[in-house]
């Protein structure tokens, strides 16, 4: 009975020992597969990168959009401004001496003469900091009186994140292709390789500047500020003799000059009245003949008949 269960027990221990091997193998053998998956994955990804090489890669780029923590919104504001001013030029000068103390700075500047009595006018294209907006258009308010404001405002998030997107991407995408290039080692990859980097570092510059672009509109809010000035009415009072003479003179020639003009408009409506006036003298004149012809027969016919 003792032998028996010795042997039994003996019997269980091996067979332990036996599943625990067979299971340690299985482990090893599941870990080795996995490793083989991997590597094959990573060659699989080198081979993508030679044979596509205008591919964007996918996983950097979600990572890059996984990886944005803090949303923030993007404006690009642009406005115009038209202010009544005394003095244009020096309306001019104190504008660009505002937008250089904020950070600002003048793109353009336009400065037209004196005309029609007016004392001239400018028109000036001011960059001024996004977050200082509000307080340069308080500054320019106090120049003269204030004619129109228009503040416009466009969101380009999406347009911003769509770009560091594709500048994170194509910047890892150049990194894996210039690992590879150093080692290929044949001459039909390096070509290949050189052709893909020289592409995408194109298309990766491209990118770039529009950032940078975008980037300097929503730092820099444009606004367009116009400066005019109202025209001085004209001194009618003369000085002297001669200038008294010749305010007489202008006075007579405007008197007469606008008596032409007012002959002028009243002359089609004068021959308008004219010929009406014509016509029903003519229909008064023709019934009058007719009753002194009516009356003339009646009078030779009344001695007949008695």
């Amino acid at each position: 009975m003792r032998r028996t269960l010795l042997v039994t027990t003996a019997l269980a221990l091996s067979a332990l020992t036996l599943s625990g091997c067979v299971a340690g193998d299985s482990a090893t053998d599941t870990s080795e597969s996995g490793e083989y998956l991997i590597e094959s994955s990573i060659d699989g990804r080198a081979g993508t990168e030679l044979e596509e090489p205008g591919a964007p890669a996918q996983s950097d780029a979600a990572s890059s959009e996984n990886g944005v923590s803090e949303f923030s919104r993007d404006v690009i504001t642009t406005g115009y401004m038209s202010v009544t001013v005394t003095s244009p030029d020096e309306a001019t000068e104190d504008a660009i001496r505002i937008t250089e103390s904020i950070g600002g700075r003048v793109d353009g500047r336009n400065e037209y003469a004196p005309r029609e009595g007016d004392r001239g006018s400018s028109t000036l294209t001011l960059r001024i900091p996004a977050g200082e907006l509000t307080a340069a258009l308080d500054k320019f308010k106090e120049l003269g009186t204030v004619r129109e404001v228009s503040i416009n405002a466009v969101d380009v998030t999406m347009q911003t994140m769509d770009l560091e997107a594709r500048i994170t991407a194509l910047e890892a995408s150049v990194d894996r292709l210039l690992a590879l290039l150093t080692t290929a080692d044949d001459t039909e990859t390096l070509i290949q390789l050189e052709t893909a980097i020289s592409g995408r570092q194109g298309e990766l510059e491209s990118l770039k500047s529009q950032k940078r672009y975008l980037d300097d509109q929503i730092s820099m809010s444009t606004l367009t500020l116009s400066l005019v000035s109202v025209a001085d009415a004209p001194s009618v009072e003369p000085d002297d003799f001669f200038a008294g003479l010749v305010t007489g003179w202008n006075s007579f020639v405007a008197f007469f000059a606008g008596l032409l003009v007012t002959v002028g408009v009243l002359v089609p409506w004068i021959l308008f009245f004219a010929i009406i006036g014509g016509i029903i003298v003519l229909i008064v004149r023709a019934r009058r003949r007719s009753r002194r012809a009516t009356a003339s027969a009646e009078i030779s016919i009344s001695p007949k008949s008695d």
